[in-house]
């Protein structure tokens, strides 16, 4: 046999091979997309209203748009979750509810959880029978899901009730319930989370401390309000803020590898209910692709501004008005677009109360400013104020931002840097007016101390005007008062954004064992 025969035949042996090797990988990509279709559960378009807000419109021909994610968490004991959630619960309520705007960027995003009790109007519903429900007032979010009284709720109902309450226009609706819980945190590995105090209630046994959680400890986690803080479901909110941080940190840190979303992907597919743009595979992989660029450093919770009613919940104005509105114009908290320019808005679009920030400087950030550290330090103790500072400095483009441990008992703001690196110590200073710049050699980044002078003008909250608490709300809760600030205490707040929102943000790379209760 001549040398150019075997060199055709060996050509030949490893064309095929390259061919048989292409097509098992294609199989078998193919073969899994099959089974994540297989795996996933729509619900009835025709429960969605057919009277809805407006979608966004991009800014130029083919530019990226807004996506808004509604995240509901299901509490139903159907298809064995009664194994990890106990009891029998009837019809699954949505306990937890998560609406995620992704800014039209594809690199910032903010989840703003709405609290279970708040009296909103549960617009016309449809019912499994096919007949249509008649709009209520006041009636209890929550009770949105429970609409025809369906074993796996009615998602199509809470999203037009959101809608409604929000004007803004939700693109995707995800229902988890608490086998996918389970399965997702097990699949990443366990997430870590921190338990404030010991817990042995319920059936529920945790630990305190700070620790990976996953299946039923997660699950736990998740759903626990007795035994911490004042037993509230706005606890469980901030911890729940905390874990999903925790878990995209997991997923990031990972990679967005086929090794790390396959497993993923299959074991969310098996407990999730979503809308039919999300009822394919491919499109789950599509959307994951479309924010896979967005940082921990540049996620945002938020809770709906809020107050007690009663032993129910009523959004406080114009503070959840002025949210709504400044995630309808695609801005940041404190008013600001995402676009990169930095540039603050003293136009009415920012909402009432985002106001212009003064002293804002004018001269743009060079990409060396930009990139140095800043470490932000709540000297004050209101929760969520160190998140709100973070965010007034990532809005004018410094993109290096941490927050570090809370210093209470701190009056005035100041701003501590090495000489070196005054330009963007001047940058800094003047987004928080009336700080005290400090000169500290050494000092690897800039550090800004928030202190009691940090917050817009007339937000005081005097002992003599607080108002009382209502009947039924927890200890320390003032009717009328914003959570997470005591009566009696000055409001701190940074210039640009309601008290209401400031006071209810946390920062997705914020201290998982920061702020996890409330009362």
């Amino acid at each position: 046999m001549s040398s150019s025969t075997r060199r055709r035949r060996y050509l030949r042996t490893a064309i095929g091979l390259a061919a048989v090797l292409v097509l098992s990988v294609v199989g078998a990509g193919a073969w899994f997309y099959h089974r994540l279709d297989n795996n996933i559960t729509t619900f009835d378009p025709g429960g969605v209203a057919t009277e809805r807000p407006p979608a966004p419109v991009p800014a130029t021909p083919g530019a990226s748009v807004p996506v808004n994610v509604l995240l509901l968490g299901s509490d139903t004991r159907e298809a064995g979750n009664d194994s990890l959630g106990g009891g029998d619960e009837g019809v699954g309520h949505s306990d937890t509810a998560i609406l995620v705007h992704v800014y039209a960027d594809h690199k910032h995003a903010v989840g703003v959880s709405i609290p279970r009790d708040t009296l909103v109007t549960i617009p016309s519903c449809k019912l499994p029978n096919g007949t249509w429900t008649t709009p209520k007032t006041d009636q209890m979010f929550n009770s949105a899901f429970t609409v025809g009284l369906a074993p796996n709720g009615n998602p199509a109902c809470t999203q037009n009730t959101v809608e409604k309450l929000t004007g803004l226009r939700i693109d995707h609706t995800v229902v988890v319930d608490f086998k996918g819980a389970a399965a997702m945190s097990d699949a990443v590995g366990g997430v870590e989370a921190c338990v404030p105090n010991d817990v042995d209630q319920y059936g529920i046994h945790l630990k305190k401390g700070l620790q990976k959680l996953s299946g039923q400890s997660a699950v736990d986690y998740l759903r626990i309000r007795h035994g911490l803080g004042d037993n509230s479901d706005i606890g469980r909110m901030k911890r729940q803020q905390a874990f999903l941080s925790s878990m995209i940190k997991k997923v990031q840190g990972q990679g967005f590898s086929l090794p790390t979303l396959l497993p993923l992907a299959d074991a969310a597919t098996k407990s999730l209910t979503v809308d039919e743009g999300l009822g394919t595979a491919m499109k789950l992989v599509d959307f994951a692709r479309s924010i896979e660029d967005i940082k921990l450093s540049d996620v945002t919770f938020v809770t709906a501004p809020w107050r007690f009613a009663g032993d129910r919940v009523r959004l406080v104005q114009p503070d959840a008005d002025t949210l709504w509105k400044l995630l309808r114009e695609d801005r940041t908290l404190d008013g600001q677009s995402t676009s990169g320019t930095g540039q603050v808005t003293s136009s009415p679009t920012a909402g009432p109360g985002a106001a212009t920030a003064p002293g804002t400087p004018s001269t743009p950030l060079t990409p060396e400013q930009a990139a140095v550290p800043v470490t932000v330090v709540n000297g004050v103790g209101t929760p969520g104020l160190a998140g709100s500072g973070a965010e007034t400095l990532k809005a004018r483009g410094f993109h290096n931002v941490t927050l570090g441990p809370n210093s209470p008992g701190q009056q005035a703001t100041r701003v501590a840097y090495d000489p070196a690196l005054k330009a963007a110590a001047d940058q800094v200073a003047a987004l928080f007016p009336g700080a005290k710049a400090v000169e500290e050699p050494g000092s690897e980044a800039i550090t800004v101390t928030l202190g009691a002078d940090y917050r817009a003008a007339g937000t005081r909250i005097d002992s003599a005007a607080a108002p009382s608490p209502e009947p039924g709300a927890p200890a320390g809760a003032a009717a009328g008062a914003t959570p997470g600030s005591t009566p009696g205490t000055p409001g701190a707040l940074p210039s640009g954004v309601p008290t209401g929102i400031a006071e209810n943000t946390r920062n997705a790379d914020t201290d998982p064992c920061a702020n996890l209760t409330f009362g």
